[in-house]
């Protein structure tokens, strides 16, 4: 993958994590019944998708692996 297509894949996967983030936060409503879309796993998801776009940013980047 390219720099720019990681660069692009990153930011949509904060923007999801973050409307995710925020939509899960909201305190429930009854009277607009029950939420079809569970927001905290797509939240954390997200998040799982973002953190490993971000290290194949640094691999791109040349930040050398540590080796044991």
């Amino acid at each position: 993958m390219t720099l720019t297509v990681t660069l692009i894949l990153i930011a949509i996967a904060l923007t999801v994590a973050v409307f995710a983030g925020w939509r899960g936060a909201r305190p429930w409503d009854p009277s607009k019944g029950v939420r079809m879309a569970p927001w905290r796993f797509i939240m954390v998801m997200a998040g799982a998708v973002l953190f490993i776009l971000l290290v194949h940013l640094g691999t791109l980047l040349g930040v050398p692996q540590r080796t044991y």
